[in-house]
């Protein structure tokens, strides 16, 4: 411990040093008991601190931060209660594969299993979460420990980790002289790399995609996360291979690309008989890569970060790397032995045709102005709004059923790492946290928020954090009176002694979403015509401060559970 005579920081300093050393520069979190010095600290060392209200909006920006900038995100939290709440970060970085770290306080070593102030066998907790956890028993221990967490988040495949720092270990203190000793002793730890160990099988994966009849190429988040756009966009471009992005992949090459497969996905995945897949996991979202979606006899060339997720899909040809590395290396070997489909190849005549067909049918749909709205009518004016916009392009969130469905197909990205959604876990609640996130890391960018109002709900409160950051977002709510949209029971379904109850999809109708913006000093709307929803857009694009708009919907325009209704 520090001699008295001599200058003395205490473990909460200590942490504020150490993110600062590792080149931390934004933390999100709530503060209180015992982390509200480390906040004050933070900031007093450079680190810009974000507050919020709720420590799952914090986890969630955290999560989104650290997929925007390529560094891991990270937020703050209160012991026990408030370390559970971050637990929906933790487990939203995971899914997703995106860094982020969890700090949490908790209580007193000393005092630990006699029933302390917010006590949690918080190590325990988040043991499903994490790839790696530390806990600080002492504070010569904190900077080695935060530089670990840190480091853990983005070695091999990115995900959430978690530090623990007990409350006497925040009010321990040492010297000046030993603190920068063991700041200076902490850098650069030696963290187990991914790749690089094993050959990979280049020439094998250029010759499936030469001699394919109908070859395709997926892309996803990972490919985003690992700044793959430009050999991407070579590679789509010299071969003439179709392509389909996953929903947070959108934009790593335009939506508007001539060889885009998006509006003719069924036929692409299930008649392709060689997918190059780069930086997305053949989960739900892409059917498993099994049958029926995808034809049973299809090769599979999986480029992940991740060895164990290549051992688990078993794809006809593993390649294990960085994505942008992988795809510099397969378009250094095609350069060699040039091949291009070219516009008449028959696949691509095919998805070219089918594409322009199923884009014609749904501008039908959008073309018309119909009032009350249904999803379609103000979808097609805020895709309109958002183009107008050009580059840099705006940052879109949506969340939601019917709306991130809808927006799904209508709204346009054309630059990589634009679309932030529900993601691999479906997270409703993300919302603002994502708004929040984006806004900090990309200021140079207008951040547009899509939600339903459910999706909306989760996290409202933020708004207020919008406000008090005076950051340039604008929140759009489609507001149909509930989840899916109000009362769609039937008749037989109202009964019982309950049965006057508003319905468990119900919300209040015409909720005042709008007030919400101006009860805090933004600005709010609430719109039901084409018009008034045009004239919202344009005020609040151009004036770049805080906005909520509330879109009346007709609460019968959309669907149970979107397109997901099979598992409800």
């Amino acid at each position: 411990m520090a001699n008295a005579s001599e200058a003395q920081i205490d473990g909460s300093t200590l942490v504020a040093l150490s993110l600062a050393r590792a080149g931390v520069q934004v933390m999100f979190g709530v503060v209180g008991i015992p982390v509200t010095s480390v906040a004050n600290r933070a900031v007093a060392s450079g680190v810009r601190f974000i507050a919020f209200h709720n420590e799952q909006s914090a986890g969630y920006a955290a999560t989104a931060y650290g997929y925007l900038t390529g560094r891991p995100g990270v937020f703050l939290t209160v012991s026990g209660p408030g370390c559970v709440h971050g637990l929906a970060g933790l487990g939203n970085a995971s899914a997703n594969t995106w860094p982020a770290v969890m700090i949490s306080g908790s209580c007193d070593q000393a005092d630990a299993g006699r029933g302390d102030f917010q006590e949690l066998d918080q190590m325990e907790a988040v043991k499903p979460f994490v790839k790696f956890s530390a806990k600080a028993m002492n504070i010569s221990q904190i900077p080695r420990m935060v530089f670990e967490v840190l480091s853990h988040a983005v070695a091999g495949r990115p995900g959430g980790c978690y530090l623990d720092l007990p409350s006497d270990v925040l009010h321990q203190t040492i010297t000046d002289f030993e603190a920068e000793k063991l700041l200076s002793g902490a850098e650069n730890p030696r963290i187990e790399k991914f790749g690089g160990e094993e050959p990979l099988d280049i020439e094998k994966a250029v010759s499936l995609l030469r001699t394919a009849e109908r070859p395709l190429v997926v892309f996803g988040k990972g490919a985003a996360f690992a700044r793959a756009e430009e050999p991407l966009r070579k590679l789509i471009e010299i071969t003439g291979i179709p392509f389909l992005p996953t929903p947070m992949g959108k934009g790593l090459v335009p939506d508007t690309h001539e060889l885009a497969a998006t509006a003719a996905r069924s036929l692409a995945i299930g008649h392709c008989d060689v997918a190059l897949v780069v930086g997305a996991r053949l989960n739900w979202l892409l059917h498993f890569g099994e049958s029926p979606k995808w034809s049973q006899d299809v090769k599979f060339i999986l480029v992940d970060v991740s060895k164990e997720e290549i051992e688990l899909r078993k794809p006809h040809l593993g390649l294990v790397g960085d994505a942008k590395k992988v795809l510099e290396q397969i378009n250094k070997e095609i350069k060699d032995q040039p091949f291009c489909l070219g516009k008449t190849h028959p696949w691509v005549e095919a998805i070219w045709k089918k594409g322009r067909e199923n884009v014609a049918k749904m501008e039908i749909q959008l073309a018309k102005d119909v009032v009350p709205f249904n999803f379609f009518t103000p979808m097609r004016i805020i895709r309109d709004a958002i183009l107008a916009q050009g580059s840099p392009a705006p940052i879109l969130v949506s969340e939601g059923a019917n709306t991130m469905d809808v927006g799904r197909s209508v709204l346009i990205q054309n630059e990589p790492r634009t679309r932030l959604d529900a993601g691999t876990w479906g997270t409703m609640g993300v919302g603002l946290g994502y708004c929040i996130a984006a806004a900090v890391a990309a200021p140079e960018r207008l951040v547009v928020a899509v939600e339903g109002d459910s999706g909306f709900g989760f996290s409202a409160m933020e708004v207020e954090t919008l406000v008090r950051y005076q950051l340039p977002v604008t929140v759009i709510v489609f507001n149909n009176g509930g989840v899916y949209g109000g009362d769609r029971r039937s008749p037989k379904e109202i009964t019982g002694p309950y049965k006057d109850d508003p319905a468990p999809t119900s919300f209040v109708p015409d909720s005042a979403y709008h007030t919400l913006a101006a009860a805090f000093g933004g600005k709010g709307y609430k719109v039901g015509t084409p018009e008034e929803l045009k004239s919202a857009l344009a005020e609040s694009f151009s004036a770049r401060k805080p906005a909520v708009i509330n879109v009346i919907i007709d609460p019968y325009a959309g669907s149970e559970s979107g397109r997901l209704q099979h598992k409800n």
